[in-house]
């Protein structure tokens, strides 16, 4: 290959999963030598596969607040070096560097000495590296401090006037960044002029305060000319305030992303069949019982033999109001295909999206069977995963319904989407549903009321603590039949994990609390084959026994009595999302957990040594 064909190698390599948790639009990446930002979906370059999820597509779009979105996977690195280039392009940042020079200052007055180097713009460096009194070339190293707002924006520190203090400052003279011990510790790290003006990086790490301005509205990922003209807080129209980002902390970039199963449309069918008979036979109908009626007439018996009753007065129902067949909830269409599963549903073929099927339930222990309503084995499964947007310092999670909220703050990809990324996993799985009856008998009980009236303590702190207006921003607590099932998946988990074949990281949740159904699915999922070996189905064929391993698990924690006296509503503490689990019990991978990690309660699922007596399964 001549050297005029050599292909160039990019300067970074990332996995396409991972543009979508941890490297998307926005987010700052250490390469060897450089630190770089992300840039916006505009940027990304090359023939990207389209992935088609409609249900997906539509609710990205509505979120969006755009007509119509399509999906693709991140682009690969074109490996033709004859090809025009292709890959995702990035932008330098930030554009403040350290020389790496071997200097200390004396601090006459602390009597201490202090590591010290030259803090220095791009502009002033020579072919990116500082020239030394000596004239000699230094190798400089990014600075590792910059400014970000809770709504995503980001930029440079404005250093010559945080050391001075005065914005209308106009001393322009050498900066250097001095460092005590270990140089992780803000009260020992000073910003320091050659005019002899100082001040400690600790001024800027100060809660709620003020000391590097207000946000500007800076989105250098999406261009030099993308910054937006206003950042207030809406709740309260005032300014928002950029904050101290260490650019390597895991409070830097949290992508915002929504996922769903792909499933057969259950609906389309019983659609059909009730087109076959409706006007001459259903369209008066009151009630379940009627339709129980119809059934006697043969065209009616045909054509309704795979619904049950109760499925065909829902859909006539729906028709008789005039709602639209798409207002359902993510979730809400998923444990309704997974309850329909009392034989099998979907088509088992190599390169199926979804096919599962029901177990009998014969060998059941009373303890269960009571509250145990199906099992299903899902051989197959598709998840479609497509980033809509990313925040700083603060997560912002999907509700209990798989749900993003409209008016959730959130940083763009791009400065019109017409697209965003996606990727999709193939992987299997287990789903226990459990009885409605059972579920809301155990709220009932006195001892439950008032755990879920500590756990509703703990979350009004939180919100307080941060800031959150619980009925201008619309949120809620969870609820103690979410807390219960969750804290009980993640005891599955580590329980089903010693024997599937699959690491506890590699096993995945979704948890359904709602009016459709109450249930847990465990899955396991990866763009390759990795997730669909079957382990999770031969698990889930003697998933009781795993049950009874996790509650037995759950009942002790290798930190009680500490971790079982655990009280949401403790201030001291501050764990305000946590009942009884800590890391010895119920935190797993962040990977695994919807929710990472918060809203758990063992005692919700069974007794402690604390005998709270507000266990679902007793002993």
């Amino acid at each position: 290959m001549s050297k005029s064909n050599k292909k160039i190698p990019p300067a970074g390599q990332v996995r396409q999963s991972q543009i979508l948790s941890t490297f998307g639009p926005g987010a700052m990446v250490d390469l060897p030598e450089h630190s770089v930002l992300i840039a916006g979906l505009n940027q990304w370059r090359g023939d990207k596969r389209r992935i088609f999820e409609d249900r997906l597509a539509a609710r990205v779009a509505e979120i969006l607040e755009v007509n119509h979105v399509n999906l693709y996977a991140p682009p690969v690195d074109e490996q033709d070096p004859r090809a025009i280039r292709t890959g995702i392009n990035v932008f330098m940042f930030p554009t403040w560097f350290l020389a790496q020079v071997k200097e200390t200052w004396y601090d006459t007055k602390t009597k201490k000495t202090f590591r010290t180097r030259p803090l220095l713009p791009w502009g002033n460096l020579v072919s990116g590296q500082y020239l030394n009194s000596e004239k000699k070339k230094v190798p400089v190293v990014p600075v590792r401090f910059v400014q970000a707002c809770v709504k995503g924006h980001i930029s440079d520190i404005h250093w010559y006037t945080f050391v001075h203090n005065d914005s209308e400052n106009k001393c322009r003279g050498q900066l250097w960044l001095d460092e005590g011990g270990s140089g992780n510790d803000f009260a020992e790290i000073y910003v320091r002029c050659e005019c002899k003006k100082r001040r400690p990086l600790a001024d800027a790490t100060v809660r709620n305060g003020k000391v590097l301005g207000a946000c500007q509205g800076h989105r250098p990922w999406l261009g030099s000319f993308a910054q937006e003209p206003y950042c207030i807080r809406e709740s309260t129209g005032i300014p928002e305030y950029n904050r101290l980002l260490v650019r390597s902390a895991s409070n830097a970039y949290f992508s915002q992303v929504l996922s769903v199963i792909s499933l057969p449309d259950l609906d389309a069918g019983l659609r059909d069949a009730v087109n076959l008979v409706y006007e001459d036979f259903l369209q008066y109908a009151e009630s379940a019982s009627e339709i129980k009626k119809e059934r006697k007439k043969q065209k009616v018996a045909v054509a309704l033999e795979k619904f049950s009753d109760e499925a065909v007065w829902k859909e006539v129902q729906r028709r008789q109001s005039g709602a639209s067949t798409g207002d359902k909830k993510i979730k809400q269409v998923e444990i309704e295909t997974l309850l329909a599963s009392s034989v099998e549903v979907g088509e088992d073929v190599p390169e199926g999206d979804f096919y599962a099927r029901s177990r009998q339930l014969n060998n059941l222990k009373p303890t269960f069977s009571s509250r145990i309503e199906q099992i299903v084995l899902v051989d197959r499964l598709r998840e479609v995963i497509a980033q809509v947007g990313f925040t700083r310092f603060e997560a912002e999670m999907p509700d209990i319904d798989g749900e993003l909220d409209i008016s959730v703050r959130r940083a763009a990809l791009d400065i019109e989407t017409t697209w965003v990324p996606a990727i999709e996993n193939k992987g299997e799985g287990v789903f226990i549903a459990f009885r409605k009856e059972a579920i809301e008998d155990w709220l009932k009980r006195e001892a439950v009321k008032k755990r879920g009236r500590e756990l509703s303590r703990g979350f009004d702190i939180w919100c307080a603590r941060k800031g959150i207006d619980q009925e201008k921003e619309k949120v809620k607590f969870p609820g103690l039949q979410y807390t219960m099932l969750h804290s009980l998946s993640h005891l599955l988990i580590v329980a089903v994990s010693l024997e599937c074949g699959y690491a506890a990281s590699s096993i995945r949740e979704r948890i359904y609390a709602s009016d459709a159904g109450y249930g847990i699915l465990l899955y396991t999922g990866s763009s390759g084959s990795e997730g669909t070996l079957g382990g999770l189905v031969e698990v889930g064929k003697r998933i009781e026994y795993h049950l009874e391993v996790a509650l037995e698990q759950g009942r002790l924690c290798s930190n009680d009595p500490v971790c079982a006296q655990h009280r949401p509503d403790n201030e001291q503490e501050e764990r305000f999302l946590h009942g009884s689990a800590c890391h010895g019990c119920l935190l797993i991978a962040e990977t695994s957990c919807e929710r990472r990690n918060e809203f758990l309660d063992r005692a919700l699922v069974v007794s402690t040594v604390e005998g709270l007596g507000a266990e679902f399964f007793p002993e």
